[in-house]
């Protein structure tokens, strides 16, 4: 019997919401990472984005556990000298709440090409309120 690999065109997507209120960092972005890779599906083939698209609603009322709210930090160089910057994580979330999603889940898939492919199935909102719901997202609990 010859091993699957999966096709490209032969891709099913569908579109799953998840609600991040309460939710761990970590481990929600690994689940997410999950389904945007396709590892949920019986024909994941490691090279193929057989993923699906996520949605992520109320990003604003994620945790951290510990003291990573002001142990963790944030780091960006421009590239000239003086142009790093620190910023701790508490700070971050309360600007940025989907940057901070977004930068664990892209840390959780492939550094390449397919990675970003793969990111830009993830769509990230502060609040409660999306404008997907002509694609009929399916509620997805973790």
């Amino acid at each position: 019997m010859r091993t699957y690999s999966a096709k490209p065109g032969e891709i099913e997507r569908k579109w799953f919401v998840v609600d991040a209120r309460d939710q761990v960092l970590g481990r929600l972005a690994s689940n997410v990472a999950n389904v945007l890779r396709g590892k949920h599906r019986p024909t994941f083939t490691p090279h193929v984005d057989t993923g699906d698209f996520v949605i992520v609603i109320n990003a604003s009322q994620l945790k951290l556990t510990g003291t990573k709210l002001t142990q963790k930090m944030y780091h960006r160089f421009s590239g000239y000298p003086g142009g790093f910057r620190s910023v701790e994580a508490r700070h971050v979330l309360e600007r940025k709440p989907d940057f901070v999603l977004r930068k664990a889940v892209a840390g959780m898939l492939p550094k390449n090409v397919l990675g970003r492919q793969l990111l830009s199935k993830l769509k990230v909102y502060r609040g409660a309120e999306h404008p997907h719901a002509a694609q009929k997202p399916e509620t997805l609990s973790f």
